[in-house]
Formats: structure tokens, C-alpha cells, sequence
């Protein structure tokens, strides 16, 4: 299935790291032109951008065109009546009956977020899809402004996840943000300075140590206001840049507490589903509290993190295909599913599975002796073990 709330982050990943080495004035070399394996790769601009445009060219499909029903919104996500099975080729036309499914405030606003992002990015590389980005981001926040409550159901599951989110007060925050980053237009100061997420930055989600995941927003936009030049008045963006700072200070202590020193606890003795995804966007605060602070401990922190997906860990598991001793093998992917059915792949390097799930929600990683594990060692490496060995792209997203 594509989920527009799964692309927005992962899409907002991708364009915040350009952003990022922009404004340090790091280079953009390792991702020129030709330098990564995608069918854009010889049309004169960045291959990361080509990869994020590919994202929000496809999310702005999703929005329902003017002079429709609900014109503005946008459509939660779409994918097949059923669940496929493992070894299928991307296929380039349906080969099976695919829904569309009903428009969502969240989609909508990740849409305002993301193409407000898009639209200052590409306003010096291309004019014409700026212009086009920047239209539907505020016919978008406009739309789910006017209809800031309609939710996707978490009971839509035949065929795909529901990635159901009824909070969306973060949404709205990021969305505005990264349109006053884009336009200065007073409005959208307004809206996200009345937001109590201009405030602060979140650095836990029920027990769970985390900033930011595909259902939690808020600190999108104020990273987007701390990093993007002028986003914000000096004091006001260096106030968000200490937002930053304090939620790394949180990770920090957590850390100091963790035999393998990573930045996520195991909060009331258990792993959540995609625990590496938390590791990596902790990564990214603390590499940002860097950053911002040139404080060493930071860079510690996020060296930690990392040192952590690539094997110091409990389970001596590097949890990237391709790296370390004890590589990832055999991730859960349509495609990549080798292990399963020899005519497919196997993975290429650099992809990032979930990782250790204590709640063990597939039967082989049951079947498998899992039950009553030790958080980090809720793991094995299987195609079939979906709970703990799955790809997504926003999971994959942070790890670059």
C-alpha cells in the first residue's frame, strides 16, 4: 500500500537533511547527480531531491482537485483489497484491485507540510513545480481548516494498515510552520506560535522516549523553524534551536542508563513495533543539539545511537543490510524476499529493518521461541517475521 502520513515523514526527512547541509554549508556531492541507483539519476539535479520529488509528485495526486467533493483534502492512503503475498514485482500497472480510500485531515495537513517544504527547496531549481507545491499546500491547510476532524478508521485494515491518528494538533503546528518558513505570510505565524508545540519540543509518547514518528509531528516544524535561514527572528529561532537541545538532553540521560547506550528505554519492560525507527529519529535531535551547541556529548549520543543499529546491541545484530559482521539478511519485503522465493533478491545494502518488538505480533517470530523475551532480544531475522524484521520508508528515511 502507499500511506500519505508514512511518505510525509519520510518525504520531510529526506528534504530537511538538504536543507540541513545547506545551511551548514556542508557539501551535496554524495548525493549529485548520478551518484545514486535511480532512474533520474542523469537529469542534471540532486538524486535526493529526485527521490523526494518522486514522493510529493505521487502525495499530490492524492489531493482532491478543485471544483470536487471535499476539493483540497486529501486521501489517507491506498492499496490492494487484500494482502500480498511476499515475492511480487513492483508492478507497473495494478495487478490487483486497488482502493482509494477516504480523505483525512492528517493526510491533508502532511500534504500543507510537506509541499510548503517542496516549494522554497525547488523555487531556484524549478520554478514551475514550486509554484505548483505552494498552491496545493495552501489550498491543503485551507482544506483541513475547514474540516479538522475527519479521521481515518482504525478498523480499515483488509489490504493494508490504517495508520489511523485522531491527534492532530501537531499536524496543524507543522503545516503551519513549514508554510510560514515558505510564505512570512502573518496567518501562519499566528497559528503556530498560538501552538503550545512552539513551546516545546516532545520527548515522549505514552512510555515510549521519542521526538517524532509519522504520528507525532509537532517537532517537524520546529526543526524546520530552527534550521531553514530566516525562517524565524534571531532570538526566536535560537529559542527553537534550545527546544532541540532539551529534548537531546532527555536522550542523554536516557542513554547514561542503557547497558548498549541507546537512546530509547525500555519502557514498562518492553520494545515498541519499529524500535529502531526511534533510535534514529533520537539520532537526529542529538546530531541537531550538536549542531546547534558544538557540545561533543551530543555527537557522543548520536555515535551511540548508530553504534547500536550496527551491532552493539544484545543481539550483536547489525540491523542494516550489508554493514557489519552480522548483517541483516532477510528483511520482510515484497520484493527483496529471496529467502522465500529464489527467483526475487535479496536485499542490497544500506536498508534498515524494525527491529526488536516485544509484543511479537507475526506467528513465525512466535513460532520462533519469541514469547516472554528480553526487550532487545524480541528479534529474528527472517522475511516472514513481519513484526520485527519489516522495511518501511520511514523507518529507512532517518537512517540516512
Amino acid at each position: 500500500g502507499k500511506y500519505v502520513v508514512n511518505g510525509g515523514i519520510s518525504l520531510w526527512t529526506m528534504l530537511n537533511q538538504y536543507e540541513r547541509l545547506k545551511d551548514l554549508g556542508s557539501s551535496l556531492k554524495d548525493f549529485d547527480d548520478g551518484k545514486l541507483k535511480i532512474p533520474e539519476n542523469a537529469n542534471h539535479r540532486s538524486d535526493l531531491l529526485d527521490e523526494a520529488r518522486w514522493e510529493m509528485e505521487w502525495m499530490l495526486k492524492m489531493q482532491v482537485p478543485a471544483g470536487q467533493k471535499m476539493a483540497g483534502m486529501v486521501h489517507h492512503k491506498m492499496h490492494d483489497k487484500e494482502w500480498t503475498a511476499l515475492g511480487m514485482k513492483p508492478p507497473t500497472q495494478a495487478e490487483m484491485l486497488r482502493f482509494l480510500r477516504p480523505v483525512s485531515t492528517a493526510a491533508t495537513l502532511n500534504v500543507a507540510a510537506t509541499a510548503a517544504q517542496a516549494a522554497r527547496i525547488w523555487k531556484p531549481i524549478d520554478g514551475a513545480f514550486a509554484a505548483k507545491c505552494l498552491k496545493a499546500a495552501e489550498t491543503a491547510y485551507a482544506a483541513a481548516k475547514q474540516n479538522p476532524a475527519i479521521f481515518a478508521k482504525k478498523e480499515d485494515t483488509i489490504g493494508g494498515g490504517p495508520y489511523d491518528d485522531v491527534h492532530v494538533d501537531d499536524d496543524f503546528y507543522w503545516a503551519a510552520a513549514e508554510l510560514f518558513a515558505t510564505t512570512k505570510k502573518p496567518a501562519y505565524k499566528a497559528d503556530l506560535t498560538a501552538s503550545k508545540y512552539f513551546k516545546e519540543v516532545t520527548s515522549q509518547e505514552g512510555d515510549v522516549p521519542t521526538s517524532m514518528t509519522w504520528a507525532l509531528t509537532g517537532a517537524l516544524g520546529t526543526i524546520s523553524l530552527a534550521t531553514v535561514p530566516g525562517a524565524l527572528p534571531k532570538p526566536e529561532q535560537d529559542a527553537q534551536r534550545q527546544l532541540i537541545v532539551g529534548a537531546a538532553d532527555k536522550y542523554l540521560a536516557i542513554i547514561a542508563k542503557q547497558g548498549y547506550h541507546t537512546p530509547l528505554a525500555a519502557a514498562g519492560g518492553s520494545y515498541p513495533w519499529g524500535s529502531n525507527s526511534f533510535v534514529l529519529n533520537n539520532a537526529i535531535i542529538l546530531a541537531l543539539a550538536y549542531d546547534y551547541s558544538k557540545d561533543p556529548k551530543y555527537l557522543q549520543g548520536t555515535v551511540d545511537a548508530m553504534n547500536y543499529i550496527f551491532g552493539v546491541n544484545a543481539m550483536a545484530q547489525s540491523y542494516v543490510t550489508g554493514y557489519g559482521a552480522n548483517a541483516l539478511k532477510f528483511p520482510h519485503h515484497r520484493f527483496w524476499s529471496h529467502q522465500v522465493n529464489e527467483q526475487f533478491p535479496e536485499a542490497p545494502a544500506g536498508a534498515v529493518s524494525g527491529g526488536p518488538n516485544s509484543s511479537i505480533q507475526d506467528p513465525y517470530a512466535k513460532a520462533a521461541g519469541l514469547k516472554g523475551c528480553k526487550p532487545q532480544k524480541c528479534f529474528v531475522d527472517h522475511s516472514e517475521a513481519w513484526s520485527v524484521n519489516e522495511i518501511t520508508i520511514n523507518w529507512n528515511a532517518p537512517l540516512a
